[in-house]
């Protein structure tokens, strides 16, 4: 069983940042692709971005590009996702998953999920 923790969310005003972290065991993170995904109120779950197990390569959603960055720490068993220049758009609870293969948007193919973080920005 994987456990990941999300950390990081909090009231923001627009244009501001925010840096979101996900933790797991150090062991236990290397082995994983991890994605960020939001809900918003009243919306399906979306993907936001994903980082590789293997090489590091980071994916993005159109919406969310050249304004987040997504990142990981091996060796301390943490994924970051620095969110900059953010929208009011942005608000909603974001949790990070792992699956053991490649990145995928698909949210069903993740097997191990975060209890969510909440992030609200404020126009």
């Amino acid at each position: 069983q994987v456990q990941l923790v999300e950390s990081g969310g909090a009231l923001a005003q627009s244009g501001g940042s925010l840096r979101l972290s996900c933790a797991a065991a150090a062991f236990t993170m290397r082995n994983y692709a991890i994605a960020w995904f939001r809900q918003a109120p009243g919306k399906e779950r979306e993907a936001v971005s994903c980082i590789s197990k293997i090489d590091g390569s980071t994916y993005y959603a159109a919406s969310v590009q050249g304004r987040f960055t997504i990142s990981r720490d091996n060796a301390k068993g943490t994924v970051y996702l620095q969110m900059d220049s953010l929208e009011p758009e942005d608000t909603a609870v974001y949790y990070c998953a792992a699956k053991t293969t490649v990145c995928t948007w698909n949210p069903n193919w993740y097997n191990f999920w975060g209890q969510g973080t909440q992030v609200i920005v404020s126009s």
